[in-house]
């Protein structure tokens, strides 16, 4: 009894011990890796210099300062690998963009140089992880063998997590980056969505426009370009739920130039109570000088609406389909106008998608690439009529996939909120995107979501997002009509009602009224 109680200890206590040296040996390697310092390499023009810390989030971070910073989600391995742009090789900048014999050798070129200097970062940090284990467990336990322990489970730690990175390694994150820093460098170091979804096969081909954008950049730093946009695409600004805030305007104004969009959609609530007082502040929408496409929101009278249709740019839907910048576009006003109490509001997400299948038809029979409304419920009623549906009214930014195919993007609010900011603790965010659209399928391709703060508008952070399969089809949702016994069954529409893109079944008789002018101006 006593042996096998003494045993026990004696395990316990070995156990105890073991765990406190891989503690101490975990404790040094990171110090260690820390301490390691930052590996100076060429890559292509530029001068960079490169640093690997440990992480919870596997992620490679390239700091542009003082024009921002991407990072891409590059691995799982608990590692971040951190590459600062410090300078950039004029002449060689030049030479390579200048001469098409260098150009063409540039991917190669950078992946080599890429690839050493991370090969040097591996080598200086593991040298330094276990140095640092080895010195350690030598402090703390002053034994040579236990400390020679200690190394040797740092290695297997350390070849584990190397192992890790190099299995999870995606290519593809280049992609998808985030991008935070100015907006007046964001377009062009993020580079045209376009071309990162046509050589989304190619890492080599991200990393060569990421260089070559940065050289750009630095090279006229002092004048930052506008965006080179690709011809291939059309750029949408989507915004909503403005709520009068006049800094709206200074966003929606610096996103246009700096991401050269075709032109602006509005999915409602630019005012705030609908009455005539409010209608100066949208004649702001004429200096825009691009098309501004704007759909009534619950907060929006038909005084608001007519004052927006005033504007020579403006271009007001309202049950109706228009043609802008080459995507064809339907767009229907919120049914509601809760401003006013005496006019009758049915909120219920139902009865609201029920709406806009009262409509769906008419909007499906004109084949929109696009569908604007306020409020996504509304926008549920729709699907299947587009591949794309925009809406706003929630003031928080999401994106939702139908059954049928059709995406639906909820847009933040654009005015922070307005006044109703300042009803929380934390301000609510100024928030936009830009949308590209393939100019010959019309199909979306990549959408940014932009968040800005900071010192106004020029603080933003960018992410980002790929559309996965933009050819996808787009189903019609089943026809609900009367069996012969009265129930209702779901029956699709017959080969001959047309392509199944595009739904023809009948119309829902409206739950609703739109609220009247006297109504909404009273």
């Amino acid at each position: 009894m006593k042996f096998a109680q003494r045993s026990k200890a004696v395990l316990r206590s070995r156990g105890a011990r073991i765990a406190a040296v891989l503690l101490v040996a975990a404790v040094g390697a990171w110090l260690g890796i820390f301490l390691s310092g930052t590996v100076r390499t060429q890559v292509g023009p530029v001068e960079t210099g490169m640093s690997l810390r440990p992480a919870w989030d596997g992620e490679t971070v390239v700091d542009a300062s003082p024009l921002g910073t991407l990072t891409f989600q590059t691995h799982a391995a608990p590692l971040r690998l951190r590459i600062t742009l410090e300078n950039i090789d004029q002449e060689r900048a030049k030479a390579l963009l200048e001469d098409p014999r260098l150009a063409d050798r540039l991917p190669d070129l950078i992946e080599d140089d890429l690839l050493h200097g991370v090969r040097d970062l591996v080598i200086r940090s593991l040298l330094c992880a276990g140095a640092g284990a080895l010195v350690a467990v030598l402090m703390v336990f002053r034994r040579p063998r236990t400390a020679l322990m200690g190394l040797l489970a740092a290695s297997v730690a350390l070849a584990a997590t190397g192992a890790l990175a190099a299995l999870t390694f995606r290519p593809s994150s280049l992609v998808e980056p985030r991008y935070s820093g100015l907006v007046a460098a964001a377009p062009s170091l993020v580079g045209s969505a376009e071309s990162i979804v046509t050589r989304f096969e190619s890492y080599r081909s991200q990393l060569t426009k990421l260089v070559t954008n940065v050289s750009k950049l630095y090279d006229t730093v002092s004048t930052l370009p506008l965006y080179d946009a690709d011809p291939k695409t059309i750029r949408v600004l989507h915004i909503s739920d403005i709520h009068l805030n006049p800094i709206a305007w200074n966003v929606i104004r610096s996103l246009k130039d700096q991401f050269a969009v075709d032109f602006v959609i509005d999915t409602g609530d630019i005012s705030d109570h609908g009455t005539k007082a409010e209608n100066k502040f949208v004649e702001e929408i004429s200096t825009l000088k691009v098309p501004y496409v704007f759909v009534r929101g619950n907060h929006d009278s038909m005084t608001t609406q007519k004052a927006v249709a005033r504007q020579k740019n403006a271009i007001v839907l309202d049950g109706e389909t228009r043609e802008v910048a080459g995507l064809t576009i339907y767009g229907l006003g919120d049914p509601r106008f809760t401003p006013d109490k005496s006019v009758s509001v049915d909120a219920d997400p139902a009865a609201l998608a029920e709406f806009g299948r009262a409509h769906r038809d008419r909007a499906a029979a004109a084949r929109p690439d696009l569908i604007a409304v306020h409020d996504a419920e509304v926008g549920r009623g729709f699907s299947g009529a587009a591949s794309m549906i925009l809406a706003g009214h929630t003031h928080e930014r999401r994106t939702t996939m139908l059954p049928t195919g059709t995406r639906i993007l909820i847009q933040g609010s654009t005015g922070g909120a307005g006044l109703r900011a300042l009803e929380h603790a934390q301000p609510t965010p100024v928030q936009a995107s830009v949308l590209y659209f393939d100019k010959e399928t019309r199909r979306l391709q990549a959408w940014d979501d932009i968040t800005l703060g900071g010192l106004g508008e020029q603080s933003v952070y960018i992410q980002r997002h790929v559309e996965p399969d933009p050819q996808r089809m787009i189903s019609p949702e089943p026809t609900t009509a009367p069996s012969p016994t009265g129930s209702a069954t779901g029956t699709p529409p017959s080969p001959a009602a047309g392509p199944p893109l595009w739904h023809q079944g009948q119309s829902s008789p409206m739950l609703q009224r739109s609220p009247t002018e006297g109504d909404r101006e009273s």
